[in-house]
């Protein structure tokens, strides 16, 4: 009997490379011997023809399923949309914009036969990408595998093949405010790491600008560590001993040598820099508090405005 997959593709606005990833992940899935593939992919609120565009695969592929959004709720929400979806033995990952080369596949399926729960892609190098890009990446697994107990890989990408076990393990972690890589590397089991060049976009343009993976980062650093706040109270600490012996100096010239008028640049140069730390101190705990808000609040991560698969409960999750 074959196993199943699914395999999940969060989409926005890609209407003009949807046809061409289809065919191509096809062929490439359809020589697997041995494993029933199927597609989930998930309109993340696209104002293109995205919609459509799935609409007319589903009605021509059977293996092909979609679910709609109501408006666009980012590409965490999608994936667990995906996810939650799912039923086959197997899920596989992929961005729809082919720059997840399908012809790893196989890969990724010799990985999980070797053993594996987990087969993920790490990115050895970009193609079209801004050049700028690399080391703000490596940066940001730098810092985080230095402040936090759950580690990344350094090139990891969303694109991976994981067993049934972790899909479930990965959905009872019920946040709102979702980082998919540090969930899965939070959840552990036998992973193997594939290297791979990412592709150029074969249509359309990215979605992220340095704004959002400016704070799509600084929630994944403050998701699994408290490091962030240890780090201002312990350079709010630093700071007052430093300001406590400063005016204990001030103290012994007035006495001995009578008042003597501040100088500017140094009061300017004090009052910047203290205002500075307070402004990233606050920065800092806002995001925490962030975090937690947004999980009191309780709303659904997504609402479903249509979908063609039959199941209870598909309205919002």
């Amino acid at each position: 009997m074959s196993k199943t997959v699914d395999i999940i593709v969060p989409c926005f606005n890609e209407h003009e490379v949807l046809g061409l990833f289809y065919e191509r992940t096809k062929g490439v899935v359809e020589k697997i011997e041995g494993y029933d593939f199927s597609f989930i992919f998930v309109d993340d609120g696209s104002k293109d023809a995205t919609l459509a565009d799935l609409q007319a695969l589903a009605k021509d592929h059977p293996e092909v399923k979609y679910l709609s959004f109501s408006r666009n709720f980012g590409k965490e929400a999608a994936i667990y949309a995906g996810l939650s979806h799912s039923k086959a033995d197997f899920v596989i990952l992929m961005d729809g914009d082919l720059q997840h080369p399908p012809e790893m596949i196989p890969e990724f399926v010799k990985g999980i036969e070797e053993g594996y729960d987990s087969c993920v892609a790490k990115r050895s190098k970009r193609a079209g990408e801004n050049p700028l890009r690399a080391p703000f990446s490596n940066a940001f697994f730098n810092v985080n595998n230095k402040i936090s107990t759950v580690k990344l890989e350094k090139g990891a990408v969303d694109f991976r093949m994981v067993t049934r076990r972790v899909v479930d393990t990965v959905l009872k972690m019920s946040e709102k405010e979702r980082f998919s890589k540090g969930l899965f590397a939070w959840a552990g089991f036998d992973t193997k790491w594939i290297d791979f060049v990412s592709e150029k976009r074969a249509a359309g343009k990215t979605k992220w600008s340095f704004f959002g993976l400016g704070l799509y980062a600084f929630k994944g650093l403050t998701s699994f560590s408290r490091a962030p706040l240890v780090f201002v109270t312990v350079l709010g600490f630093i700071i007052s001993i430093v300001a406590f012996i400063y005016i204990i100096i001030t103290l012994v010239q007035t006495l001995i040598y009578g008042i003597d008028v501040p100088g500017y640049v140094t009061t300017l140069c004090a009052v910047l820099f203290l205002g500075g730390i307070i402004e990233i101190s606050i920065g800092i705990l806002g995001g925490y508090i962030g975090h937690i808000y947004m999980e009191t609040k309780n709303r659904p991560m997504y609402v479903l405005k249509t979908t063609n698969i039959d199941r209870e409960e598909t309205s919002e999750k």
